[in-house]
């Protein structure tokens, strides 16, 4: 017999889900008594708007919206800032919308089938179809995991005057994990109501910087509504685009829905809390948004067309804005930190999240949620600890190593986007809320626009990065089974119908 003292490693012999029933936040008979009576017991009928149940559903957007924000992200904004203006914002605006779009996917695939993205990979494919997508898919969480503890280390050693080394900013944020098993605790809606501590956090940091710089209103707004590119500014385009999808968020998007009490047997309940969960996660990336532009602009009014402009990244942008704007009553050195240290904590925190997510549906863990994250903690954590102590004393080598890093996450994206483009689109899995032909050919072709953006992106770093003949016939080696691989899930799509599931599927087909 197992103690209140001692809680079992395992769960129950139940199959994996996202969140145990106890766990959600209840939706199901808000409306007025006097309503009830105009809903048939299928639910076939939408409910009207209530401005009491979009509270209740928002949320897992704005924790989904932190990928959107993370240091990477910002180093990807200061970047493009400083390097190419204001030119680039009408494709941050873009990018951002193409970011809503498979979010909103995401969140249709998991409200509609009661499962996340990678508990539907594990049952729509072959098992070694599925170990490698897992494999991938974790690759790419800790590539952005490295980039977001660095960030947080980055903000530390700001704030405490250089005193921390990357190393103890590495592990003081290791620390949020603990922070996050304690407030889940507690219910979803704590750690969501610190996710949005953490966003004004950044908002309030990077307006008051926008506020000291005073960036170019016209400019912005010329840059927001005209496109423009060249070959001088094709590499910063290309990391904006390439940054705001990020694969484990796609993963993590399709298991925050299921958060809240959803009926999947009334098809009106569901088309309800897709409606919600479009309006919150609008809203959400429309904050994002403003705080990437906020940021971008910044950088822009400070260093575009200076000799410094490519040498800028997150370690020294702070001490670069001090020394251009001077101390004010709080130095803008500081702000800067805070800002890049929510950023940080957020992301790192919601990489965690997912990684719970992620590795519980691609394999089937039936472990506690305290032993799944200390495991994907640990998972990320150590390579980013080995990061910091080496390059630790050169911000160069660290900046070249963030270049590694995207290059990672961006080859991981289609088997991401594959996946969910497949899967949104059965019939025998969405129903009647399977995607239409219009939104389908929309997609797609979003996707394959993404994927040949960062394929470019890939294409450029090797061509810079890569030399030798052992290391190059690696590279192609390792290039051709990565097409092979894009190319079956491809294929699988088109000429594969039927589910092997292992559970029941959902009532509303």
């Amino acid at each position: 017999m197992t103690s209140s003292h001692h809680q079992p490693l395992l769960t129950s012999n139940e199959p994996e889900t996202a969140y145990d029933p106890t766990e959600k936040v209840h939706i199901i008979g808000l409306e007025d008594e006097n309503d009830q009576h105009n809903y048939d017991e299928y639910g076939d009928k939408t409910p009207p708007f209530s401005w009491r149940k979009l509270w209740l559903f928002t949320g897992p957007g704005f924790l989904m919206s932190i990928a959107f924000l993370d240091p990477g992200n910002l180093e990807g904004d200061l970047q493009a800032g400083a390097i190419a203006g204001y030119s680039l914002l009408w494709l941050l605006l873009w990018a951002t919308a193409i970011g809503l779009l498979v979010q909103l996917l995401s969140a249709r695939l998991g409200v509609v089938t009661g499962r996340h993205l990678a508990e539907l990979c594990r049952e729509e494919y072959p098992n070694w179809a599925g170990k490698l997508l897992w494999i991938m898919t974790e690759v790419a969480l800790i590539g952005a995991d490295i980039q977001e503890v660095i960030g947080s280390a980055i903000a530390l050693k700001i704030l405490t005057l250089g005193f921390l080394p990357l190393w103890a900013g590495v592990l003081i944020t290791a620390f949020d994990c603990f922070i996050f098993l304690f407030l889940e605790n507690y219910g979803v809606r704590k750690l969501e109501a610190l996710f949005a501590v953490l966003i004004a956090v950044m908002a309030i940091s990077f307006a008051w910087m926008f506020g000291e710089t005073k960036p170019n209103a016209k400019e912005l707004l010329i840059g927001m509504v005209v496109p423009k590119l060249n070959s001088k500014t094709i590499q910063q385009a290309v990391g904006v685009v390439g940054c705001i999808i990020m694969p484990h968020n796609v993963f993590l998007h399709s298991a925050l829905v299921q958060s809240r009490e959803v009926d999947p047997r009334k098809t009106g309940r569901v088309r309800e809390a897709i409606k919600y969960y479009s309006i919150e996660s609008a809203i959400a990336l429309a904050v994002s948004f403003v705080i990437n532009l906020f940021v971008t602009t910044v950088f822009a009014k400070a260093f575009f067309g200076t000799a410094i402009a490519d040498t800028i990244g997150l370690g020294n942008a702070g001490q670069f804005l001090e020394e251009k704007f001077g101390g004010g009553i709080i130095p803008i050195l500081y702000i800067w930190a805070i800002g890049l240290l929510a950023a940080g904590q957020s992301s790192t925190i919601t990489g965690t999240y997912a990684g719970q997510f992620i590795m519980g549906g691609f394999l089937d863990l039936r472990l506690k949620k305290w032993a799944r994250a200390l495991i994907t903690r640990s998972c990320a954590i150590i390579p980013t600890l080995i990061v910091a102590l080496i390059f630790d004393s050169s911000e160069d080598t660290l900046d070249a190593l963030n270049e590694w890093l995207n290059v990672l996450q961006s080859v991981q994206i289609p088997f991401a986007l594959i996946p969910l483009l497949c899967l949104v689109a059965k019939d025998d899995l969405m129903g009647v809320f399977k995607i239409g032909p219009v939104l389908k050919t929309i997609s797609w072709l979003v996707a394959a626009l993404v994927i040949a953006i960062n394929g470019y992106l890939l294409q450029q770093f090797i061509a810079e990065q890569v030399s030798g003949v052992a290391f190059t016939s690696i590279v192609i080696v390792l290039t051709v089974a990565y097409v092979a691989f894009v190319v079956y899930l491809i294929w699988r799509s088109i000429t594969v119908s039927t589910f092997g599931f292992l559970k029941p599927r959902s009532p509303v087909m």
